[in-house]
Parts: C-alpha cells; sequence; structure tokens
C-alpha cells in the first residue's frame, strides 16, 4: 500500500484504543516518537477512524495545516482520541470556522 499500513496477514497489535487485537501498521504513520507509539499500539482501524476526525476537525474549525499552533492542536487530539489521553476537541458545531489557543 505505501501508507505503512500491513499488507496482509504479517502484523497485528492488541490496540489501545479500541482493544482488540487488530492488523497493525508495518511502518509509522507519523514521525517520530509518536508514530513508533502508533506502531506499537494502533490497529489500522482506528487510524482511519482518526484520518476521519482529523479532517472533520481541519474542516470544522478552518485549520491551516502549515500553521504550527494548527498542528500542535491536531496532535493533541490525535493523542487523545488514539491513546486516551489528555482532553480531544468534541466538535462544536457553533464555533464553526474558528479555534482559540
Amino acid at each position: 500500500m505505501g501508507d505503512g499500513m500491513s499488507e496482509g496477514a504479517a502484523v497485528t497489535v492488541t490496540c489501545q484504543r479500541c482493544g482488540q487485537v487488530a492488523a497493525g501498521f508495518t511502518r509509522p504513520p507519523f514521525p517520530g516518537a509518536i508514530g513508533q507509539r502508533i506502531v506499537a499500539g494502533t490497529c489500522t482501524g482506528c487510524w482511519g477512524q482518526w484520518l476521519k476526525q482529523q479532517t472533520m476537525l481541519i474542516n470544522h474549525y478552518g485549520l491551516n495545516v502549515m500553521d504550527p499552533q494548527a498542528r500542535t492542536f491536531l496532535t493533541r487530539n490525535m493523542e487523545a482520541f488514539l491513546f486516551k489521553a489528555g482532553e480531544g476537541e468534541s466538535v462544536d458545531t457553533s464555533k464553526q470556522g474558528t479555534v482559540s489557543w
């Protein structure tokens, strides 16, 4: 696939998010220590759910992913979503187009 997702049945993990033993990654889908943590404990299904959530956050808040603050916001939300660490942003439609740092 070229995106780090398991091709076949070679890699399985016990996912920290869903608790299932499922297909994992052959290489990190995200750089750095967080990427290694994703490889060690996140299934490809939950990663796909995060990508949908990330897209929703980007579109809902009108984020510019080139902005360092927006990237920090998304990384914080990714950690909350995948690892249940900290608080993630729930999408509040009354805040559409705005985000406070």
